[in-house]
C-alpha cells in the first residue's frame, strides 16, 4: 500500500494563522477551541461569543470571499443567517489563507427543530436571487482535490475516483423536479443553530451556489433514510415544513450516492492526522462497495 505525503497545514498552524488574523482584526485571541477540521478549521473564541473560520488552503479565498458577499446579502434581507464581526475587511487574509470572524450562536451546540429547518429553507429558496452571481453547482469539484491529497491506500483512491466517474454521467442525465436557484450547499441540522435568544439562524455560507433546490433538501432526507440520524416524526416535520419530500423524487437514490461519495472524500482529507477518522473512511468505502447498511457509519 502506498499514501500521498501528509499535508503541512494541521491544527497548530490552524492555530497559528488565526492569532495573527485576530491581530489585523483586532480580535482578543484569549480562549481558543478548535471546533472542527474540515474544509475550514472552525475555532470558538472569547467564550464561543466569537466563531471564526480558517480556510484550509490558499485556494478557499475565493468562496470566503462569496460567503462574505452571501453574509451582507442575507443580512440586507433579514434572512436569519450568521452575522460577521469586527469592523475589519474580511477575510482576513494571514500566509494565502483567509479567515472570518463570526457572531457565537449561544453555545454552539443548540441545534434547531426539523420543522423549523424546513421553513427556514423554503424561505431560503423563495428568495430574489443576490446582486451579483453564484457559480454553479458541480458537486465532484472538490473530489479530485480532495483524493489527491488524502493519506488513503492507492486501492481506495482508485475505487472513489472510478465512482466518481460513475456519479457523474449519471447526474448529467437527472430530470429535476425543482426549479433552480440560490442554493445553500451544505444543508443540515448541524448548520441551523439557535443563538442566545432560541432564534434558530443559518451557518456555514461558504457553499451558496446556483443549482437545483433538491440537492439542499438530500441530507435530512438521508440522516433519516439511510443513517438513522433523524426520526420518522423528525423528517416528517421537515418535509411538512418545506413541502416537498425529495425521497419521492425519481433521482433521490443517485443524489443520495453523490453526497456519500463527498462525506467519504470529505473526511479522508484528515485520515492522515488522525486515526479515527482513516479508520471510518475505510468503513464507509467497504459498505459502499458491498452496498451494505450505512447505519453504522459515525458523525463527524
Amino acid at each position: 500500500m502506498t499514501t500521498t505525503e501528509r499535508t503541512e497545514f494541521d491544527a497548530d498552524a490552524a492555530g497559528a494563522i488565526l492569532r495573527k488574523a485576530c491581530e489585523v482584526a483586532d480580535v482578543d485571541p484569549d480562549g481558543i477551541e478548535m471546533v472542527r477540521f474540515g474544509d475550514h478549521v472552525v475555532f470558538r473564541l472569547d467564550g464561543g461569543r466569537i466563531v471564526s473560520r480558517v480556510g484550509r488552503s490558499p485556494d478557499r479565498r475565493t468562496s470566503v470571499q462569496r460567503e462574505v458577499a452571501v453574509a451582507e446579502w442575507l443580512a440586507a434581507e433579514g434572512y436569519p443567517a450568521a452575522r460577521l464581526v469586527t469592523a475589519a475587511k474580511q477575510p482576513v487574509v494571514i500566509q494565502g489563507h483567509p479567515v472570518t470572524f463570526w457572531e457565537g450562536l449561544s453555545d454552539g451546540d443548540t441545534y434547531a427543530s426539523t420543522g423549523e429547518m424546513g421553513a427556514l429553507l423554503r424561505r431560503l429558496h423563495e428568495l430574489e436571487p443576490p446582486p451579483f452571481s453564484l457559480p454553479p453547482l458541480r458537486p465532484f469539484d472538490k473530489v479530485t482535490e480532495r483524493l489527491e491529497r488524502a493519506v488513503i491506500s492507492d486501492s481506495t483512491r482508485a475505487y472513489l475516483s472510478a465512482m466518481a466517474g460513475e456519479l457523474t454521467a449519471e447526474y448529467d442525465r437527472l430530470p429535476f423536479a425543482l426549479p433552480t436557484g440560490p442554493l445553500h450547499g451544505d444543508f443540515n441540522v448541524g448548520n441551523v443553530l439557535r443563538d442566545a435568544a432560541g432564534r434558530p439562524k443559518v451557518i456555514d455560507l461558504d457553499g451558496f451556489v446556483t443549482g437545483p433546490r433538491e440537492w439542499d433538501l438530500m441530507q435530512t432526507a438521508m440522516y433519516y433514510d439511510s443513517f438513522g440520524w433523524h426520526t420518522e416524526t423528525e423528517y416528517a416535520d421537515f418535509v411538512a415544513g418545506y413541502g416537498f419530500d425529495v425521497r419521492e423524487w425519481s433521482g433521490y437514490a443517485v443524489l443520495r450516492s453523490i453526497r456519500e461519495l463527498l462525506m467519504v472524500t470529505w473526511l479522508s482529507q484528515n485520515a492522515g492526522t488522525n486515526p479515527r477518522a482513516a479508520e471510518e473512511v475505510e468503513k464507509r468505502v467497504e459498505t459502499l462497495r458491498s452496498n451494505g447498511s450505512r447505519r453504522d457509519w459515525a458523525p463527524f
